[in-house]
């Protein structure tokens, strides 16, 4: 699904860093999420993780975190805005879409192996041969073997255990029945413990599903019609990346992608925080904030640059151009992430402030509303409709585009984390950090953003981070810095 382009970003920002051979060492907080349907546990971070990181040792910490912790971690949250006039219409034409991540391959099984032959006993030669005695240990099947039959591998989707087939109506990823359990088997093949010999301890039980749902079937985006003015919690985000080399000398580190509107608790009615995915603001494990980071609501709402047509910025941005001061993201997008399909987009989410133009009126009232956000959300509730400006091909980025795609399924990377939502819908690179919307008491809230994409074969479908405590004390910090 990934582009060139995408590669070669990923390869330059794991390539180069001092701390990417550290950092790559710490699977930081393997632990579930207390939401509604997850339990928790505590996982110490590796050893050999990189000391100044800052973070705590397992997932339960972090979720407790209170404001003084996250001052004292985000210690970059500000950010240099971008000088006035710097997004000229074509630097935002040139900017290159940022690219959903890809979802790993699935894992290769090795081939299957023939089932070792019992050894024949030598024809007696004095005494006949004495009989096996009882409770003599049975030959196992030999390793990579082929499950039992149950639901075929998805293509870019992680291998889960044979599971029922489906009814003809689906019902929630969260209301599905799992599998019965199996007794324990007996184990034949293992002597008695000798007196004396303590027993070996319980492994403890793993999700049937490892956390993963059916993959949700494809839903295509639909073009939203002209004027945005009524939908301006959308909008495009503008970022430059670091780097160096041929494509930042030549100006061509920009990129977009999608960004919401969302609500501000510490200063209810006058919002300038958006939000948006992790990937699109920060480049991941051993990298920086972006640069130049502006968010334009409402972009192309009177459709003044579709079909390849030219306008001033009175035209494609009716609400103006706003510049972003401060951002934070996931402690784990921040320390893992980067490569593409990993548990570190579980935490693919980001959070900015932006600096009203004039002065005096905030975002929010600038475009008519800001979304309220809804952590720890019970997926068997949601609705999904998602939002966003896809830019690669087939779509032209110009347009505001949404798929209602209903219950969302489950899609893990990590079972210890609490899955992502998946959702069918042809969108492609651009949509990253669109906004997910659900209802909740009658209102319009968000629950998630474009984080992973598949957009190749089918089915078609893209996923985001479930939002729970980690991401509300982030969306908690940046609120009361302001």
């Amino acid at each position: 699904m990934s582009s060139s382009g995408r590669n070669a970003r990923r390869s330059a920002r794991t390539a180069g860093s001092a701390l990417g051979a550290s950092v790559l060492a710490l699977t930081l907080l393997t632990t579930a999420a207390c939401g509604p349907e997850n339990s928790s546990a505590d996982v110490a971070v590796t050893a050999g993780a990189q000391p100044n990181l800052g973070l705590p040792a397992n997932l339960d910490e972090l979720k407790k975190w209170k404001f003084d912790d996250w001052e004292k971690w985000a210690k970059d949250y500000a950010l240099p805005a971008a000088a006035k006039g710097f997004w000229t219409l074509d630097k935002l034409l040139k900017a290159k879409p940022d690219e959903p991540i890809a979802p790993p391959a699935p894992p290769t099984a090795p081939p299957a192996q023939p089932p070792a032959q019992p050894t024949q006993p030598a024809p007696p030669t004095q005494a006949p041969a004495q009989p096996t005695a009882p409770g003599a240990p049975s030959v196992p099947s030999a390793p990579g073997t082929k499950p039992p039959a149950g639901q075929p591998t998805q293509p870019g989707h992680p291998t889960t255990p044979a599971a029922p087939k489906p009814s003809s109506t689906q019902q929630p990823a969260s209301q599905a029945p799992a599998p019965p359990a199996q007794p324990p088997a007996a184990q034949p093949t293992q002597a008695p413990a000798q007196p004396g010999q303590p027993s070996q301890p319980a492994q403890p039980a793993q999700p049937a599903d490892n956390g993963n749902d059916p993959l949700p079937k494809t839903v295509n985006a639909q073009p939203l019609p002209h004027p945005y003015t009524k939908l301006g919690v959308h909008g495009k985000l503008f970022a430059d990346e670091p780097g160096s080399g041929a494509a930042a000398a030549g100006g061509l580190n920009h990129f977009q992608c999608s960004a919401t509107v969302v609500a501000d608790p510490a200063h209810p009615g006058r919002s300038n925080l958006v939000w948006t995915a992790g990937h699109c603001v920060h480049q991941g494990r051993g990298g920086a904030f972006f640069s130049n980071l502006s968010f334009i609501p409402a972009f192309n709402s009177n459709g003044a640059l579709s079909g390849g047509k030219q306008a001033d910025e009175s035209q494609y941005a009716p609400f103006g151009i706003w510049n972003a001061t401060q951002a934070v993201t996931s402690p784990q997008w921040k320390a893992e992430g980067g490569k593409g399909g990993d548990p570190a987009t579980h935490y693919d989410f980001a959070i900015i402030r932006v600096k009203p133009a004039d002065g005096a009126k905030s975002l929010e009232e600038t475009v008519g509303g800001a979304v309220p956000v809804w952590f720890n959300a019970p997926r068997e509730q949601l609705t999904i409709s998602e939002y966003g400006y896809p830019a690669a091909a087939p779509f032209d980025g110009m347009e505001l585009n949404r798929c209602e795609s209903g219950r969302p399924s489950r899609l893990s990377y990590e079972p210890s984390r609490p899955p992502m939502h998946a959702i069918g819908c042809t969108m492609t690179g651009g949509s990253s950090g669109g906004g997910w919307l659900a209802v909740k008491d009658g209102r319009p809230v968000l629950v998630s953003n474009v984080s992973v994409g598949k957009h190749t074969g089918e089915p078609k479908f893209q996923a985001g981070p479930y939002l729970d405590d980690v991401a509300a004390g982030a969306y908690d910090f940046l609120s009361r810095k302001g």
